[in-house]
Protein backbone atom coordinates (compact mmCIF):
# COMPACT_ATOMS: atom_id res chain seq x y z
CA UNK A 1 0.00 0.00 0.00
CA UNK A 2 1.12 3.61 -1.22
CA UNK A 3 2.27 5.87 2.18
CA UNK A 4 0.10 7.97 2.40
CA UNK A 5 1.48 12.32 2.59
CA UNK A 6 -1.31 13.25 4.30
CA UNK A 7 -3.40 10.59 5.99
CA UNK A 8 -2.67 11.27 9.25
CA UNK A 9 -4.50 13.90 11.46
CA UNK A 10 -0.64 15.50 12.22
CA UNK A 11 0.01 15.10 8.36
CA UNK A 12 -2.81 17.62 8.68
CA UNK A 13 -1.62 19.95 10.59
CA UNK A 14 1.52 20.50 8.91
CA UNK A 15 -0.28 20.85 5.86
CA UNK A 16 -2.74 23.64 7.11
CA UNK A 17 0.41 25.34 8.61
CA UNK A 18 2.14 25.08 5.18
CA UNK A 19 -0.59 26.30 3.30
CA UNK A 20 -1.46 29.16 5.78
CA UNK A 21 1.96 30.45 5.53
CA UNK A 22 1.32 31.28 1.33
CA UNK A 23 -0.03 34.65 1.83
CA UNK A 24 -3.06 35.33 -0.26
CA UNK A 25 -4.89 38.13 0.94
CA UNK A 26 -7.20 39.13 -2.30
CA UNK A 27 -5.80 41.21 -4.78
CA UNK A 28 -2.52 40.85 -4.02
CA UNK A 29 0.78 39.03 -5.30
CA UNK A 30 0.19 35.98 -2.71
CA UNK A 31 -3.44 35.12 -4.07
CA UNK A 32 -2.13 35.32 -7.40
CA UNK A 33 0.82 32.75 -6.92
CA UNK A 34 -1.02 30.39 -4.39
CA UNK A 35 -2.82 28.25 -7.50
CA UNK A 36 0.80 27.29 -8.78
CA UNK A 37 2.32 26.39 -5.20
CA UNK A 38 -1.32 23.68 -4.45
CA UNK A 39 -1.00 22.64 -7.86
CA UNK A 40 2.72 21.74 -7.17
CA UNK A 41 1.49 20.06 -4.09
CA UNK A 42 -0.76 17.67 -5.64
CA UNK A 43 1.92 16.84 -8.14
CA UNK A 44 4.05 15.45 -5.76
CA UNK A 45 1.47 12.38 -5.74
CA UNK A 46 1.85 9.82 -8.02
CA UNK A 47 -1.59 9.51 -9.64
CA UNK A 48 -1.13 13.21 -10.93
CA UNK A 49 2.66 12.01 -11.76
CA UNK A 50 1.07 9.56 -13.89
CA UNK A 51 -1.80 11.89 -14.52
CA UNK A 52 -0.67 15.31 -15.53
CA UNK A 53 -3.35 16.21 -18.04
CA UNK A 54 -5.97 15.70 -14.54
CA UNK A 55 -4.07 18.65 -12.85
CA UNK A 56 -4.72 21.76 -14.24
CA UNK A 57 -3.99 25.26 -13.98
CA UNK A 58 -6.85 27.78 -15.71
CA UNK A 59 -7.22 31.76 -16.23
CA UNK A 60 -10.11 33.28 -13.82
CA UNK A 61 -9.04 37.20 -13.92
CA UNK A 62 -6.27 39.89 -13.15
CA UNK A 63 -3.38 37.18 -13.12
CA UNK A 64 -5.29 34.93 -10.42
CA UNK A 65 -5.95 31.34 -11.22
CA UNK A 66 -8.11 28.80 -10.13
CA UNK A 67 -6.66 24.72 -9.90
CA UNK A 68 -8.81 21.51 -10.95
CA UNK A 69 -7.67 18.31 -9.94
CA UNK A 70 -9.65 15.35 -11.47
CA UNK A 71 -9.35 11.54 -9.75
CA UNK A 72 -11.19 9.56 -12.54
CA UNK A 73 -11.95 5.84 -11.64
CA UNK A 74 -11.86 4.15 -14.82
CA UNK A 75 -15.38 2.57 -14.60
CA UNK A 76 -17.78 5.54 -12.79
CA UNK A 77 -19.33 8.36 -14.67
CA UNK A 78 -20.91 9.53 -11.00
CA UNK A 79 -18.53 12.71 -9.89
CA UNK A 80 -18.33 15.20 -6.47
CA UNK A 81 -16.83 18.02 -6.99
CA UNK A 82 -15.05 19.48 -3.81
CA UNK A 83 -15.65 23.20 -3.70
CA UNK A 84 -12.79 25.65 -1.79
CA UNK A 85 -11.39 29.37 -1.93
CA UNK A 86 -8.01 30.15 -1.23
CA UNK A 87 -7.85 33.71 -0.66
CA UNK A 88 -8.48 35.53 2.78
CA UNK A 89 -9.01 38.86 4.38
CA UNK A 90 -6.77 40.89 5.23
CA UNK A 91 -4.23 41.21 8.56
CA UNK A 92 -4.16 44.65 10.30
CA UNK A 93 -6.20 43.89 12.84
CA UNK A 94 -3.08 41.90 14.12
CA UNK A 95 -1.28 44.65 14.94
CA UNK A 96 2.78 44.33 15.88
CA UNK A 97 1.38 40.30 15.76
CA UNK A 98 0.80 40.78 11.70
CA UNK A 99 3.76 39.06 10.35
CA UNK A 100 2.82 35.88 12.57
CA UNK A 101 -1.40 36.18 11.16
CA UNK A 102 0.35 33.13 8.76
CA UNK A 103 1.75 31.39 11.13
CA UNK A 104 -0.49 29.26 13.24
CA UNK A 105 1.56 27.67 15.30
CA UNK A 106 3.91 30.49 16.28
CA UNK A 107 1.25 32.98 16.70
CA UNK A 108 -1.05 30.59 18.72
CA UNK A 109 2.10 30.36 21.58
CA UNK A 110 2.69 34.06 21.11
CA UNK A 111 -0.75 34.71 22.16
CA UNK A 112 -0.25 33.14 25.15
CA UNK A 113 1.81 36.15 26.46
CA UNK A 114 -1.28 38.05 25.05
CA UNK A 115 -3.86 36.27 26.76
CA UNK A 116 -5.18 39.25 28.97
CA UNK A 117 -5.76 41.52 25.50
CA UNK A 118 -7.96 38.59 24.29
CA UNK A 119 -12.00 38.58 24.80
CA UNK A 120 -13.14 36.22 27.23
CA UNK A 121 -14.28 33.17 24.63
CA UNK A 122 -11.15 33.42 22.78
CA UNK A 123 -9.20 33.47 25.69
CA UNK A 124 -10.96 30.35 27.04
CA UNK A 125 -10.23 28.74 23.39
CA UNK A 126 -6.59 29.56 23.65
CA UNK A 127 -6.31 28.34 27.27
CA UNK A 128 -8.19 24.79 26.51
CA UNK A 129 -5.22 23.67 24.21
CA UNK A 130 -8.31 23.01 21.58
CA UNK A 131 -7.78 25.77 19.13
CA UNK A 132 -5.04 26.79 16.39
CA UNK A 133 -5.17 30.51 15.73
CA UNK A 134 -4.43 32.28 12.55
CA UNK A 135 -5.62 33.42 9.34
CA UNK A 136 -7.07 31.32 6.63
CA UNK A 137 -6.67 28.18 9.07
CA UNK A 138 -10.80 28.61 9.77
CA UNK A 139 -11.71 30.72 6.62
CA UNK A 140 -11.15 28.34 4.79
CA UNK A 141 -7.95 26.81 3.72
CA UNK A 142 -8.60 23.77 6.21
CA UNK A 143 -11.59 22.94 3.67
CA UNK A 144 -8.89 23.04 0.70
CA UNK A 145 -6.76 21.21 3.05
CA UNK A 146 -9.36 18.10 3.77
CA UNK A 147 -9.97 18.15 0.17
CA UNK A 148 -5.98 17.66 -0.79
CA UNK A 149 -6.31 14.53 1.85
CA UNK A 150 -9.42 13.22 0.53
CA UNK A 151 -8.37 13.56 -3.10
CA UNK A 152 -4.98 11.68 -2.42
CA UNK A 153 -6.41 8.69 -0.37
CA UNK A 154 -9.22 8.09 -3.46
CA UNK A 155 -6.02 8.26 -6.01
CA UNK A 156 -4.45 5.75 -3.75
CA UNK A 157 -7.18 3.59 -2.81
CA UNK A 158 -9.38 3.69 -5.96
CA UNK A 159 -12.62 4.83 -4.69
CA UNK A 160 -15.38 4.22 -7.46
CA UNK A 161 -16.20 7.45 -7.99
CA UNK A 162 -14.79 10.30 -9.40
CA UNK A 163 -13.92 13.42 -7.51
CA UNK A 164 -12.60 16.66 -8.56
CA UNK A 165 -11.05 19.28 -6.59
CA UNK A 166 -11.74 22.91 -7.53
CA UNK A 167 -9.62 25.59 -5.45
CA UNK A 168 -10.65 29.55 -6.44
CA UNK A 169 -9.47 32.98 -5.71
CA UNK A 170 -11.34 36.00 -4.65
CA UNK A 171 -14.32 34.20 -2.94
CA UNK A 172 -13.84 37.12 -0.51
CA UNK A 173 -14.96 40.01 -2.85
CA UNK A 174 -16.46 38.96 -6.44
CA UNK A 175 -16.29 35.54 -6.56
CA UNK A 176 -14.75 36.19 -10.19
CA UNK A 177 -12.66 32.57 -9.45
CA UNK A 178 -15.94 30.71 -8.90
CA UNK A 179 -17.55 32.64 -11.73
CA UNK A 180 -14.89 31.59 -13.97
CA UNK A 181 -14.52 28.10 -12.91
CA UNK A 182 -18.14 27.25 -13.83
CA UNK A 183 -17.90 26.48 -17.85
CA UNK A 184 -14.32 24.85 -17.25
CA UNK A 185 -16.97 22.92 -15.07
CA UNK A 186 -19.07 21.84 -18.42
CA UNK A 187 -16.03 21.25 -20.39
CA UNK A 188 -14.76 18.62 -17.71
CA UNK A 189 -18.04 17.05 -17.55
CA UNK A 190 -18.35 16.70 -21.29
CA UNK A 191 -14.18 16.05 -21.92
CA UNK A 192 -14.76 12.90 -19.49
CA UNK A 193 -18.30 11.69 -19.76
CA UNK A 194 -19.12 12.62 -16.24
CA UNK A 195 -21.94 12.63 -13.80
CA UNK A 196 -22.27 15.36 -11.21
CA UNK A 197 -23.85 13.72 -8.74
CA UNK A 198 -22.57 16.73 -5.55
CA UNK A 199 -21.36 20.24 -4.97
CA UNK A 200 -19.93 19.46 -1.69
CA UNK A 201 -18.33 23.09 -0.54
CA UNK A 202 -15.57 22.96 2.69
CA UNK A 203 -16.56 26.34 4.51
CA UNK A 204 -16.37 26.11 8.38
CA UNK A 205 -18.77 25.85 10.52
CA UNK A 206 -19.93 28.92 12.06
CA UNK A 207 -21.81 28.72 16.15
CA UNK A 208 -25.01 30.08 16.39
CA UNK A 209 -24.73 32.06 19.54
CA UNK A 210 -22.15 32.60 21.93
CA UNK A 211 -20.74 29.32 23.56
CA UNK A 212 -22.59 27.25 21.08
CA UNK A 213 -20.64 23.89 20.48
CA UNK A 214 -22.78 22.55 18.45
CA UNK A 215 -21.69 20.91 14.71
CA UNK A 216 -23.79 22.25 11.49
CA UNK A 217 -24.05 20.93 7.80
CA UNK A 218 -25.54 23.23 5.24
CA UNK A 219 -28.51 22.20 2.71
CA UNK A 220 -28.09 25.59 1.23
CA UNK A 221 -26.06 29.07 0.83
CA UNK A 222 -27.83 32.33 1.61
CA UNK A 223 -28.04 34.63 -1.52
CA UNK A 224 -26.46 38.18 -1.35
CA UNK A 225 -27.91 41.28 -3.68
CA UNK A 226 -27.03 44.75 -3.91
CA UNK A 227 -29.90 47.36 -5.05
CA UNK A 228 -27.87 50.70 -5.06
CA UNK A 229 -29.18 54.28 -6.05
CA UNK A 230 -27.77 57.21 -7.46
CA UNK A 231 -29.30 60.45 -6.03
CA UNK A 232 -28.84 63.27 -8.58
CA UNK A 233 -30.27 66.87 -7.38
CA UNK A 234 -30.14 70.22 -8.63
CA UNK A 235 -26.95 71.89 -7.73
CA UNK A 236 -27.34 75.51 -5.95
CA UNK A 237 -24.62 77.91 -4.04
CA UNK A 238 -25.20 77.67 -0.22
CA UNK A 239 -26.67 81.13 -0.11
CA UNK A 240 -30.00 80.19 -1.78
CA UNK A 241 -30.42 76.37 -0.29
CA UNK A 242 -34.34 76.32 -2.24
CA UNK A 243 -33.00 77.58 -5.83
CA UNK A 244 -31.85 73.28 -5.25
CA UNK A 245 -32.43 70.06 -3.75
CA UNK A 246 -29.41 68.09 -2.42
CA UNK A 247 -28.56 64.54 -3.26
CA UNK A 248 -27.96 64.15 1.01
CA UNK A 249 -31.68 64.99 1.30
CA UNK A 250 -32.89 63.17 -1.57
CA UNK A 251 -31.02 60.22 -0.10
CA UNK A 252 -32.19 60.48 3.66
CA UNK A 253 -35.56 59.30 2.41
CA UNK A 254 -34.78 56.42 0.49
CA UNK A 255 -31.76 55.19 3.03
CA UNK A 256 -34.50 55.47 5.94
CA UNK A 257 -36.83 53.18 4.52
CA UNK A 258 -34.38 50.30 2.94
CA UNK A 259 -31.81 50.07 6.86
CA UNK A 260 -33.53 47.30 8.34
CA UNK A 261 -36.95 46.99 5.77
CA UNK A 262 -38.99 44.27 7.34
CA UNK A 263 -40.88 43.86 3.74
CA UNK A 264 -37.19 42.55 2.75
CA UNK A 265 -36.09 39.80 4.88
CA UNK A 266 -37.23 36.40 3.95
CA UNK A 267 -38.06 33.48 6.30
CA UNK A 268 -37.89 29.97 4.82
CA UNK A 269 -37.63 26.52 6.55
CA UNK A 270 -37.74 28.24 10.18
CA UNK A 271 -34.98 30.59 9.00
CA UNK A 272 -34.62 34.25 8.42
CA UNK A 273 -32.43 36.38 6.67
CA UNK A 274 -30.32 39.40 8.28
CA UNK A 275 -32.28 42.68 8.03
CA UNK A 276 -30.82 44.93 4.60
CA UNK A 277 -28.48 47.50 5.76
CA UNK A 278 -27.03 50.23 4.20
CA UNK A 279 -23.30 49.01 2.74
CA UNK A 280 -21.84 52.70 1.62
CA UNK A 281 -23.20 56.21 1.36
CA UNK A 282 -21.01 59.15 -0.02
CA UNK A 283 -21.12 62.51 -1.94
CA UNK A 284 -19.84 61.68 -5.79
CA UNK A 285 -17.98 64.89 -5.42
CA UNK A 286 -14.20 65.26 -5.43
CA UNK A 287 -13.61 67.99 -3.15
CA UNK A 288 -15.31 70.39 -1.05
CA UNK A 289 -16.69 73.44 -2.73
CA UNK A 290 -19.52 76.02 -1.34
CA UNK A 291 -22.15 74.78 -4.18
CA UNK A 292 -24.46 72.27 -2.58
CA UNK A 293 -23.99 68.19 -2.82
CA UNK A 294 -26.17 67.64 -5.91
CA UNK A 295 -24.99 63.90 -6.67
CA UNK A 296 -24.60 61.17 -4.38
CA UNK A 297 -24.89 57.50 -4.09
CA UNK A 298 -25.70 54.39 -1.47
CA UNK A 299 -25.45 50.46 -1.90
CA UNK A 300 -27.88 48.61 0.36
CA UNK A 301 -27.09 44.92 1.04
CA UNK A 302 -29.96 42.41 0.87
CA UNK A 303 -29.75 38.78 1.58
CA UNK A 304 -32.04 36.34 -0.27
CA UNK A 305 -33.29 32.74 0.12
CA UNK A 306 -36.53 32.24 -2.16
CA UNK A 307 -36.37 35.85 -4.21
CA UNK A 308 -34.70 36.60 -7.35
CA UNK A 309 -33.06 39.83 -8.91
CA UNK A 310 -36.23 40.78 -10.36
CA UNK A 311 -38.37 40.47 -7.38
CA UNK A 312 -35.58 42.40 -5.30
CA UNK A 313 -35.30 45.52 -8.11
CA UNK A 314 -39.33 45.18 -8.24
CA UNK A 315 -39.69 45.39 -4.34
CA UNK A 316 -36.79 48.31 -4.16
CA UNK A 317 -38.13 50.22 -6.86
CA UNK A 318 -41.54 50.83 -4.62
CA UNK A 319 -39.43 51.33 -1.30
CA UNK A 320 -37.79 54.22 -3.92
CA UNK A 321 -41.27 55.40 -5.34
CA UNK A 322 -42.54 55.84 -1.97
CA UNK A 323 -38.99 57.75 -0.56
CA UNK A 324 -39.28 60.17 -3.94
CA UNK A 325 -43.09 60.64 -2.75
CA UNK A 326 -42.41 61.60 1.02
CA UNK A 327 -39.37 63.40 -0.49
CA UNK A 328 -41.69 65.64 -2.62
CA UNK A 329 -44.16 66.14 -0.06
CA UNK A 330 -41.65 67.51 2.55
CA UNK A 331 -39.44 69.37 -0.05
CA UNK A 332 -42.97 71.11 -1.41
CA UNK A 333 -44.40 71.95 2.03
CA UNK A 334 -40.77 73.74 3.01
CA UNK A 335 -41.14 75.70 -0.87
CA UNK A 336 -44.86 77.25 0.34
CA UNK A 337 -43.70 78.04 3.59
CA UNK A 338 -40.73 80.42 2.07
CA UNK A 339 -42.45 81.02 -0.78
CA UNK A 340 -40.16 80.00 -3.63
CA UNK A 341 -41.21 77.49 -6.32
CA UNK A 342 -40.14 73.95 -6.36
CA UNK A 343 -37.21 73.18 -8.95
CA UNK A 344 -39.37 69.93 -9.57
CA UNK A 345 -40.40 66.52 -8.73
CA UNK A 346 -37.90 63.97 -7.68
CA UNK A 347 -38.94 60.98 -10.02
CA UNK A 348 -37.39 57.15 -10.01
CA UNK A 349 -35.87 55.32 -12.88
CA UNK A 350 -34.07 52.40 -13.34
CA UNK A 351 -30.84 52.28 -14.64
CA UNK A 352 -32.34 50.61 -17.92
CA UNK A 353 -34.28 53.56 -18.61
CA UNK A 354 -31.76 55.80 -18.21
CA UNK A 355 -29.67 54.42 -20.70
CA UNK A 356 -31.84 53.57 -22.73
CA UNK A 357 -32.69 57.50 -22.31
CA UNK A 358 -29.19 58.09 -23.21
CA UNK A 359 -28.78 56.05 -26.93
CA UNK A 360 -31.99 57.67 -27.97
CA UNK A 361 -30.38 61.06 -27.22
CA UNK A 362 -26.73 60.55 -28.03
CA UNK A 363 -26.64 56.92 -29.24
CA UNK A 364 -25.14 54.19 -28.70
CA UNK A 365 -21.56 54.77 -29.37
CA UNK A 366 -21.58 57.62 -26.95
CA UNK A 367 -23.04 55.23 -24.08
CA UNK A 368 -20.46 52.68 -24.85
CA UNK A 369 -17.84 55.69 -24.69
CA UNK A 370 -18.66 56.36 -21.31
CA UNK A 371 -18.43 53.22 -20.15
CA UNK A 372 -15.21 52.11 -22.13
CA UNK A 373 -13.20 55.18 -20.23
CA UNK A 374 -14.53 54.01 -16.86
CA UNK A 375 -13.36 50.94 -17.27
CA UNK A 376 -10.46 52.50 -17.92
CA UNK A 377 -10.34 53.35 -14.26
CA UNK A 378 -7.86 50.57 -12.74
CA UNK A 379 -7.95 52.24 -9.03
CA UNK A 380 -12.05 52.15 -9.51
CA UNK A 381 -13.75 48.51 -8.15
CA UNK A 382 -16.98 47.47 -10.04
CA UNK A 383 -19.23 49.42 -7.37
CA UNK A 384 -17.18 52.68 -7.77
CA UNK A 385 -17.66 51.79 -11.56
CA UNK A 386 -21.15 51.07 -11.50
CA UNK A 387 -21.58 54.30 -9.55
CA UNK A 388 -19.53 56.36 -11.93
CA UNK A 389 -21.66 54.85 -15.22
CA UNK A 390 -25.29 55.98 -14.12
CA UNK A 391 -23.51 59.08 -12.80
CA UNK A 392 -22.06 59.93 -15.94
CA UNK A 393 -24.78 59.72 -17.87
CA UNK A 394 -26.98 61.17 -16.01
CA UNK A 395 -24.57 64.16 -15.79
CA UNK A 396 -25.60 64.30 -19.72
CA UNK A 397 -29.49 63.64 -19.35
CA UNK A 398 -30.28 66.39 -16.23
CA UNK A 399 -33.64 66.74 -17.98
CA UNK A 400 -34.53 63.48 -16.25
CA UNK A 401 -33.16 65.47 -12.92
CA UNK A 402 -34.05 65.36 -10.08
CA UNK A 403 -34.02 62.04 -9.79
CA UNK A 404 -33.02 58.41 -8.04
CA UNK A 405 -32.02 56.21 -10.75
CA UNK A 406 -31.78 52.67 -9.06
CA UNK A 407 -29.74 49.93 -10.07
CA UNK A 408 -27.40 47.14 -9.48
CA UNK A 409 -23.77 47.15 -8.15
CA UNK A 410 -21.74 43.96 -8.14
CA UNK A 411 -21.29 41.06 -6.32
CA UNK A 412 -24.72 38.95 -6.81
CA UNK A 413 -25.05 35.73 -5.10
CA UNK A 414 -27.70 33.71 -6.14
CA UNK A 415 -29.69 31.42 -3.06
CA UNK A 416 -29.09 27.90 -3.85
CA UNK A 417 -30.85 25.17 -1.66
CA UNK A 418 -30.63 21.51 -1.64
CA UNK A 419 -32.62 20.31 1.99
CA UNK A 420 -35.47 18.68 0.00
CA UNK A 421 -32.71 16.61 -2.16
CA UNK A 422 -32.76 12.80 -1.58
CA UNK A 423 -29.36 12.45 -1.55
CA UNK A 424 -28.61 15.64 0.43
CA UNK A 425 -30.80 13.99 3.48
CA UNK A 426 -28.91 10.78 3.20
CA UNK A 427 -25.64 12.62 3.69
CA UNK A 428 -27.20 14.59 6.27
CA UNK A 429 -28.47 11.37 8.26
CA UNK A 430 -24.96 9.78 7.93
CA UNK A 431 -22.98 12.65 8.93
CA UNK A 432 -25.40 13.12 12.01
CA UNK A 433 -24.89 9.44 12.85
CA UNK A 434 -21.66 8.62 12.60
CA UNK A 435 -20.45 11.87 14.00
CA UNK A 436 -22.73 10.68 16.93
CA UNK A 437 -21.68 7.04 17.06
CA UNK A 438 -17.68 7.83 16.56
CA UNK A 439 -17.16 11.00 18.36
CA UNK A 440 -20.31 12.16 20.36
CA UNK A 441 -20.57 15.40 18.15
CA UNK A 442 -24.30 16.95 18.12
CA UNK A 443 -24.65 17.46 14.54
CA UNK A 444 -27.39 19.62 13.38
CA UNK A 445 -29.02 20.69 9.79
CA UNK A 446 -28.63 24.57 8.70
CA UNK A 447 -30.90 25.20 5.47
CA UNK A 448 -29.02 28.20 4.42
CA UNK A 449 -24.70 29.03 5.16
CA UNK A 450 -24.87 32.49 5.98
CA UNK A 451 -21.30 33.40 4.93
CA UNK A 452 -22.26 33.91 1.68
CA UNK A 453 -20.51 31.05 -0.41
CA UNK A 454 -19.40 30.00 -3.94
CA UNK A 455 -22.56 27.43 -3.76
CA UNK A 456 -24.30 30.31 -5.34
CA UNK A 457 -23.12 29.54 -8.85
CA UNK A 458 -24.01 26.08 -9.46
CA UNK A 459 -27.38 24.29 -9.25
CA UNK A 460 -29.39 27.58 -10.44
CA UNK A 461 -32.69 27.50 -10.71
CA UNK A 462 -34.81 30.47 -12.29
CA UNK A 463 -38.34 29.52 -13.55
CA UNK A 464 -38.52 32.44 -15.15
CA UNK A 465 -36.32 35.45 -16.42
CA UNK A 466 -35.49 36.69 -13.12
CA UNK A 467 -31.52 37.24 -13.94
CA UNK A 468 -32.44 39.61 -17.36
CA UNK A 469 -33.08 42.44 -14.68
CA UNK A 470 -29.63 41.94 -13.15
CA UNK A 471 -28.01 41.87 -16.79
CA UNK A 472 -30.17 45.04 -17.85
CA UNK A 473 -29.54 47.40 -14.83
CA UNK A 474 -26.09 46.33 -13.79
CA UNK A 475 -23.83 48.99 -15.37
CA UNK A 476 -20.54 47.62 -15.33
CA UNK A 477 -22.27 44.11 -17.05
CA UNK A 478 -20.58 42.22 -19.88
CA UNK A 479 -17.65 44.37 -19.25
CA UNK A 480 -15.86 43.83 -16.09
CA UNK A 481 -18.76 41.84 -14.48
CA UNK A 482 -21.23 39.12 -15.51
CA UNK A 483 -22.42 35.93 -14.00
CA UNK A 484 -22.76 32.69 -16.40
CA UNK A 485 -26.49 32.15 -15.85
CA UNK A 486 -26.78 29.62 -18.52
CA UNK A 487 -23.93 27.84 -18.25
CA UNK A 488 -24.88 27.65 -14.21
CA UNK A 489 -28.78 26.05 -15.10
CA UNK A 490 -26.77 23.30 -16.22
CA UNK A 491 -24.98 22.38 -13.13
CA UNK A 492 -27.80 20.97 -11.79
CA UNK A 493 -26.46 18.98 -8.95
CA UNK A 494 -27.73 18.63 -5.21
CA UNK A 495 -25.52 21.26 -2.78
CA UNK A 496 -23.53 20.52 0.65
CA UNK A 497 -21.93 22.40 3.05
CA UNK A 498 -19.59 19.93 5.47
CA UNK A 499 -16.50 21.82 7.05
CA UNK A 500 -14.37 22.18 9.93
CA UNK A 501 -15.23 24.27 13.24
CA UNK A 502 -13.85 27.36 13.91
CA UNK A 503 -14.65 30.80 15.65
CA UNK A 504 -14.33 34.70 14.27
CA UNK A 505 -13.80 34.79 10.82
CA UNK A 506 -12.05 37.92 9.60
CA UNK A 507 -11.19 38.48 13.26
CA UNK A 508 -7.54 38.46 14.63
CA UNK A 509 -8.92 35.96 16.91
CA UNK A 510 -9.73 33.71 13.66
CA UNK A 511 -9.39 30.13 14.81
CA UNK A 512 -9.83 26.56 14.30
CA UNK A 513 -11.12 23.58 16.39
CA UNK A 514 -7.94 21.19 15.92
CA UNK A 515 -10.07 17.59 17.04
CA UNK A 516 -12.80 18.90 14.80
CA UNK A 517 -10.66 20.16 11.58
CA UNK A 518 -7.84 17.25 11.65
CA UNK A 519 -9.97 14.38 12.98
CA UNK A 520 -13.38 14.56 13.32
CA UNK A 521 -14.63 16.20 9.95
CA UNK A 522 -12.09 14.83 7.47
CA UNK A 523 -13.21 11.13 8.59
CA UNK A 524 -16.72 12.12 8.47
CA UNK A 525 -16.41 13.63 5.10
CA UNK A 526 -14.33 10.67 4.13
CA UNK A 527 -16.95 8.19 4.78
CA UNK A 528 -19.80 10.13 3.32
CA UNK A 529 -17.87 9.82 -0.20
CA UNK A 530 -17.76 6.38 0.42
CA UNK A 531 -20.87 5.83 1.04
CA UNK A 532 -22.09 7.71 -2.33
CA UNK A 533 -19.36 5.24 -3.72
CA UNK A 534 -21.06 2.41 -2.83
CA UNK A 535 -24.47 3.50 -4.04
CA UNK A 536 -22.44 4.24 -7.44
CA UNK A 537 -25.39 2.96 -9.88
CA UNK A 538 -22.41 2.01 -12.75
CA UNK A 539 -21.69 -1.01 -12.11
CA UNK A 540 -18.35 -0.34 -10.11
CA UNK A 541 -16.32 -3.03 -9.21
CA UNK A 542 -16.48 -2.64 -5.31
CA UNK A 543 -12.92 -2.69 -3.21
CA UNK A 544 -12.11 -3.96 -0.02
CA UNK A 545 -12.78 -0.35 2.09
CA UNK A 546 -16.54 -0.81 0.73
CA UNK A 547 -17.22 -3.64 3.29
Amino acid sequence: MTQLRWGTPDALRRLLCEVVSWKSMTLTDGEREFSSKVAAKLKELAYFQENPAYLGLHDADLGRRFVTALYKHPDAQETIVLISHFDTVNTEEYGDLQEYAYLPEELTQLLHSRVDELPEEARQDLLSGEYLFGRGTMDMKMGLVMHMGLIEKATVEQWPINLILLTVPDEEVNSSGMRAAVPKLLELKEKHQLKFKLFLNGEPVFTQAPGDRNYYVYSGSIGKIMPSALFYGKETHVGEPLSGITAPYIASFLTQRMEWNLSMQETVLGEQTPLPVTLQQKDLRFEYSVQTPYRSSALYNVFLMKRNAEEIMNMFEKVAVDAADACNKAYHEVCKQQSVTPVGEVRVLRYEELEKHAIRKFGIGFVEGVKASIQKRADWDDREKSIRIADALIIECQELAPAIVVFYAPPYYPAVNSSDNELVVECIEYVKQQGFEKFSLPVNQVHYFNGISDLSYVNYQDAGEGWTVFKENTPVWGSSYSIPFDEMTKLQAPVLNVGPFGKDAHKRTERLHIKNAFEEVPALVEGMVKMLGKKNRNGVRHHSWTK
